[in-house]
C-alpha cells in the first residue's frame, strides 16, 4: 500500500490499509500531519477538535428513533415540522469490503474485493454479474453500458440486456485485446514506467483508482496508482491520451464543464486541466495546480454548474475552490478525525465520507458552508458514495438519497433534506436559546 522511498507516515493510495484493525489505521498514518497551505487557522488543531461529529444530535441509527428534541422544552409540532435526515436501510452481503457505488434511476451498483458486481433495486438484490479478476474499485454508468474500473488496471464494458434488465453481459476490456496486439508492434508505443520498466501507453500498469465520464462529448476518464490519467472514446473504446500527471498514485479524477478536468493525488498536490479538441485529436493541457501539501489527495468532487471544486484529504480536512472568471480558494471544511476517503456533491449539499467511520452533509449557501447533520451507523472506513435526487421530494424540501459503501462490508441508505437544520439550529433548539452558527467553513486566509 505504501511507496517504496517515502516516509510510512505520508497515506500514498486513498485505500486505507484493512489487513488490521481500524484502530490501527490511524497508527501507522499520520492523519494529522500538516493542512493546507491555504487553511487560514492554527495549524496545531487536530481535526477532531470541537468536531460537529463530536456533538451532532443525528447521532441515531434510524428516523424512526426518538426526535432528538423529544426531552426538551421545545414545541412538539416544531420538532414534527422541520425535516430530518436519516438512515432508510441497510444492505449487507458478507462477501467484501465495500470500494465503489453508482445510482441511477433508483437501481444501484456495488463493487466490492469479491470481484461481484451486485446491482440493487428498491432496497433488494436485483442482479449480479462477475469479473474474472481486480477488485472494483471504480463503477460508472452511462446509458445502457457499465464500465468498471479494477485492481488489475483494466476497465470492464458491461451492456445491460434491453429485453431484461437484471442480465448484464460483458462486452469488452479497455484497452481491447486488438489495440494492444497492434500498439506492441511499434516501439514507439513503450513508455517508461517505473524502476525501468516500459509498458505500452494505452494501459494502466497499476491499480486505476476513479473513473469519471464527461457524457457530452462522449469521453470516458481513468485515474490510477500508476500516476497517469487516460482519456477513452466510448463510442468506439479507444484510448485517445494518456497524461502523465503526478509524481505519485492518481486518486481521483473528475470531469467537468467547460472542458475542465481535475486530478487528485497521493503526492499531495489537486491539478487543473483543459480539454482541447481539433478534429478527431484529443489533448489535456495543463493549467494550474490548486493546492500542494504534504498529506496525500484522497478524493475529489465537483457541482453540477463546475462552479465549486472540494477536496478530501488524508488529514481530515476538505478544501474547496470557486470558480468564477479563475480558481479561488474558498475555505476548508473540517468534520473529520480521521483521513477524508471520499466526496459527492448534490444540489446545495456535499458529502464527505471518512476512516473515522461517519459521513459529514455540507449546505453550501453562497461562499459558506454549514454542517447539517453527520451520519453514524457504519462499523468501519466510509470507502464511497454515491447520491440520487429523492423522486417523492415536494415543494421546496429537496430530498436526497444518499447511498454509503464501508469497509465493514455494507451499505448504507440515507434520506437527506436540503432544509434539514444545522447543528447549530437543532441545539440553539434543544437549549432554547440563539447565537453565532459554530459550524461554519472556515474561510480562506486572504493574500
Amino acid at each position: 500500500m505504501f511507496s517504496e522511498g517515502k516516509k510510512t507516515s505520508k497515506m500514498v493510495h486513498s485505500d486505507p490499509d484493512i489487513s488490521g484493525s481500524t484502530n490501527n489505521m490511524g497508527s501507522d498514518i499520520d492523519y494529522n500531519g500538516r493542512h493546507s497551505s491555504y487553511s487560514g487557522y492554527d495549524p496545531n488543531r487536530l481535526s477532531g477538535e470541537g468536531s460537529p461529529m463530536m456533538m451532532s444530535p443525528w447521532n441515531q441509527n434510524s428516523p424512526f428513533t426518538k426526535s432528538p428534541w423529544a426531552n426538551n422544552n421545545v414545541d412538539e409540532k416544531m420538532s414534527q415540522n422541520v425535516p430530518k435526515n436519516g438512515l432508510i436501510g441497510s444492505l449487507v452481503r458478507e462477501e467484501g469490503h465495500i470500494y465503489s457505488l453508482a445510482a441511477k434511476n433508483e437501481i444501484l451498483y456495488t463493487g466490492s474485493d469479491s470481484k461481484n458486481i451486485r446491482v440493487w433495486k428498491n432496497m433488494k438484490e436485483f442482479a449480479a454479474f462477475k469479473s474474472n479478476s481486480g477488485l472494483v474499485k471504480a463503477i460508472i454508468i452511462s446509458g445502457d453500458k457499465i464500465f468498471t474500473g479494477h485492481q488489475d488496471g483494466k476497465i470492464r464494458v458491461w451492456k445491460i440486456n434491453s429485453k431484461n434488465p437484471s442480465i448484464h453481459k460483458r462486452t469488452g476490456t479497455l484497452p481491447s485485446f486488438f489495440d494492444i496486439f497492434k500498439s506492441s508492434i511499434k516501439p514507439s508505443n513503450y513508455v517508461e514506467v517505473k524502476r525501468n520498466r516500459t509498458a505500452l501507453w494505452i494501459k494502466h500498469c497499476d491499480a486505476i483508482s476513479c473513473l469519471s465520464m464527461s457524457q457530452e462529448q462522449g469521453l470516458l476518464y481513468s485515474a490510477s496508482w500508476d500516476r497517469t490519467f487516460k482519456v477513452w472514446r466510448v463510442e468506439n473504446s479507444k484510448c485517445l491520451e494518456s497524461v502523465k500527471a503526478h509524481d505519485d498514485a492518481v486518486n481521483s479524477v473528475v470531469a467537468s464543464v467547460e472542458g475542465m478536468v481535475y486530478t487528485g493525488s497521493a503526492d499531495g498536490s489537486v491539478k487543473v486541466w483543459k480539454r482541447e479538441a481539433s478534429g478527431k485529436a484529443v489533448r489535456h493541457v495543463f493549467v494550474q495546480q490548486l493546492l500542494k501539501q504534504e498529506c496525500a489527495v484522497t478524493a475529489l468532487a465537483v457541482n453540477k454548474p463546475g462552479s465549486v471544486i472540494y477536496c478530501g484529504s488524508s488529514d481530515g480536512v476538505v478544501n474547496f475552490w470557486e470558480r468564477e472568471k479563475q480558481l479561488a480558494h474558498g475555505g476548508v471544511l473540517k468534520g473529520h478525525k480521521l483521513a477524508v476517503l471520499c466526496l459527492a456533491a448534490a444540489g446545495n449539499l456535499v458529502f464527505s465520507g471518512s476512516a473515522d467511520k461517519t459521513i459529514c452533509v455540507w449546505r453550501r449557501e453562497g461562499t459558506v458552508h454549514t454542517c447539517l447533520s453527520v451520519l453514524t451507523g457504519h462499523t468501519g472506513p466510509v470507502k464511497c458514495l454515491a447520491t440520487e435526487e429523492d423522486k417523492e421530494s415536494s415543494g421546496g424540501d429537496r430530498r436526497w438519497i444518499v447511498y454509503s459503501g464501508s469497509l465493514d462490508k455494507s451499505v448504507k441508505v440515507w434520506s437527506v433534506s436540503e432544509m434539514a437544520p444545522d447543528l447549530h439550529q437543532v441545539a440553539m433548539m434543544q437549549q432554547g436559546q440563539g447565537g453565532d452558527n459554530s459550524w461554519d467553513s472556515i474561510p480562506s486566509a486572504k493574500y
